[in-house]
């Protein structure tokens, strides 16, 4: 068996964010791919987010066109390439490489005394272009050796998606993506999907359903959020998809680590949602075969523990409503909105026979039978 994760990040998050002060104990998606035991490329990649500065352009599996931050922040320009990216991953074969140096690598190259030529010159006495030579080595070709050597099968024969923000709507597109392609239509997807943001002008149907290759979608939803533009998505599925969703309270980032009283910077009032959410995030990728390292493993007291602690703390959670990341509120009602497939609806409207537990984002209290389809 072969199973391939990929880990999408929010909207300006990268893999760094592991150590990021904002989230008290790691922001959870890219605390998951840190402890994802697995080899990089060959059974895992962490994707980082739109708007989150180009990190790793010359390492992708496609071109990525070099997106602005402040457009890939408000419209999510650069997550089609980021998708595009993973496709090619599962598949193990790069579209595009970066065969120029930068630069920088220049740069290197001649203060550790490696005999390369200078660097041409050409252009006008305006604007001088220079070129650093060419790559002996580009990081696709690593890459793809390494998934070649290691991963056996070469398509894998399962693949987990995990999420957070517009990265998680990237794990909707991604696993249409892979519905519609020859190569890939018959692997089974697994999702993990943590408060699935996809922003202004971007609910389109390949973002808001998915198709049956989609075995089990699991889904953590901020039910305090009132950001206007961040209306979450619970996607429609197919009548074979295993479905589970569970609201949450606090805001956005509460879900993944931050602990902030208020929902953004520095905090450690409010860390029983990222602990509840971190630790059935491991349990469910646990039984997906990823091997992970330096898991939770709460015991049921433990976990309930924690539940009452959100009990106790409502009014915190409650409060947060009047804040916003956009500067401006929004609802459905008194409540938050929420694109269930097609459909605009309040958040505890999203609830359904399909659904285990059939509440849904309705659900207002918790006991060890609460989450029994992650075990």
């Amino acid at each position: 068996m072969s199973v391939f994760t990929v880990y999408f990040c929010g909207t300006g998050a990268t893999a760094g964010d592991v150590s990021n002060r904002d989230y008290w104990n790691g922001e959870l998606v890219s605390t998951l791919a840190f402890n994802d035991q697995g080899r990089e490329f060959a059974h895992k990649i962490v994707v980082d987010g739109p708007g989150s500065g180009n990190l790793h352009d010359d390492n992708l599996f496609v071109d990525d066109r070099d997106h602005g931050q402040t457009m890939g922040t408000l419209l999510g320009h650069g997550w089609e390439e980021n998708v595009a990216h993973a496709l090619q991953m599962i598949k193990g074969k790069s579209l595009w490489s970066r065969g120029s140096r930068t630069k920088a690598e220049y740069q290197r190259l001649k203060d550790a005394g490696v005999p390369i030529p200078d660097a041409g010159r050409n252009g006008n006495w305006f604007r001088n272009r220079y070129h650093y030579g060419e790559r002996e080595v580009v990081p696709q070709a690593l890459q793809e050796q390494i998934i070649q050597t290691f991963r056996k099968p070469l398509i894998p024969t399962q693949v987990n998606l995990v999420g957070w923000s517009r990265g998680g709507i990237s794990c909707h597109m991604l696993a249409n993506a892979m519905a519609s392609d020859p190569q890939l239509r018959d692997v089974p997807v697994n999702i993990l999907a943590l408060d699935p943001v996809p922003g202004i002008l971007n609910v389109q149907d390949q973002r808001t359903g998915l198709a049956g290759n989609v075995r089990e979608y699991v889904g953590f939803f901020a039910r305090d959020e009132r950001s206007r533009g961040f209306a979450c998505v619970v996607p429609q599925v197919a009548g074979s998809t295993r479905m589970s969703i569970f609201p949450m309270p606090g805001r956005h980032a509460t879900l993944v680590g931050n602990a902030s009283a208020t929902g953004e910077g520095a905090g450690d009032a409010c860390k029983a949602p990222g602990l509840i959410v971190r630790h059935l995030a491991e349990q469910s990728l646990a039984r997906w075969g990823v091997e992970l390292g330096n898991c939770l493993a709460l015991s049921d007291a433990q976990l309930m523990r924690e539940h009452q602690a959100l009990l106790k703390d409502d009014a915190t959670y409650t409060a947060m409503r009047k804040h916003s990341y956009t500067y401006v509120t929004e609802g459905e009602g008194d409540e938050r909105r929420v694109h269930h497939g097609p459909l605009r609806k309040a958040f505890s409207l999203v609830r359904g026979e399909h659904m285990d537990p059939s509440d849904g984002l309705s659900l207002q209290r918790w006991d060890s039978h609460t989450y029994k389809a992650l075990r």
